[in-house]
């Protein structure tokens, strides 16, 4: 089984950089306090990274 994480929006993308807002729609993510289990790549948690301010990761699975 592939490792997952799951990921949390904590932050508003209002007033962000249009870069920013991009990487929460790929990860899938729009609206506060909306979570998604996500793949466990290099990929992802580059993109978590770089939006740290407005996303958390409550758990990792496998």
């Amino acid at each position: 089984m592939a490792k997952t994480i799951v990921v949390k929006q904590t932050g508003s993308p209002i007033r962000r950089p249009a870069k920013q807002r991009a990487t929460l729609v790929g990860l899938g993510l729009n609206k506060m306090h909306k979570t998604r289990e996500l793949e466990d790549t290099p990929s992802i948690r580059g993109m978590v990274r770089k939006i740290s301010h407005m996303v958390e990761i409550i758990e990792e699975k496998g």
